[in-house]
């Protein structure tokens, strides 16, 4: 049984919907940032943790990949077209959107006081609104960014525009507030919600 470490108001959100959406059976420990129960697992303190036969593994990309790639679902096989697009996306979705949701955290409450910058904000909105425009030209007809099948990309980019919503970023384009809207109803992403 896999364990995650971490709570759902994290990044661990993205693991543990992972897990729902596998139907796999997994072991929970709503454990803060750079707390006791993490720190033995990931030295940096971050979290998720996933750990998975006494090996941890860190970083919610790499353990979104590593389940999608062991348990052949929610992914494109490796080496083929529809994964170098699907790849790239999940790129695009960390450097534009989850990069800059994680600067704004740091310089309104990681950061020690003295050195946070609530000027850079503005900037960081405002990219982030660029990027749904570039978004929304790369998303595909279907239900998911890919088209009728969910990927990897598609946790991301969800658990992206809800933390934009609660950090005050608003999503400005209309695909975009309908595809988090369908993407809010899957039971696998309620059942995490309300846990």
């Amino acid at each position: 049984m896999y364990r995650v470490i971490g709570t759902a108001k994290s990044r661990a959100f993205r693991v543990l919907w992972m897990l729902q959406e596998l139907d796999e059976p997994y072991d929970h420990i709503a454990a803060n940032p750079r707390s006791e129960g993490v720190v033995p697992f990931n030295p940096a303190g971050k979290v998720p943790v996933l750990i998975d036969d006494g090996t941890p593994i860190t970083d919610s990309t790499a353990i979104l990949t590593y389940l999608a790639d062991r348990h052949g679902q929610l992914t494109h096989p490796a080496g083929t077209l529809d994964r170098a697009r699907q790849d790239s996306l999940t790129q695009f979705l960390l450097d534009e959107f989850d990069a800059a949701l994680w600067l704004a955290a740091r310089h309104s409450f990681i950061l020690p006081e003295e050195m946070r910058l609530s000027a850079i904000k503005n900037t960081l909105r405002w990219e982030f609104e660029t990027s749904q425009k570039t978004l929304v030209h790369r998303m595909s007809d279907g239900p998911f960014l890919m088209g009728e099948r969910m990927t990897v990309p598609d946790i991301i980019l969800t658990h992206c525009l809800d933390w934009a919503l609660s950090a005050r970023f608003p999503v400005v384009e209309a695909r975009l507030s309908d595809y988090l809207d369908r993407m809010r109803q899957r039971p696998a992403y309620r059942a995490v919600a309300a846990s």
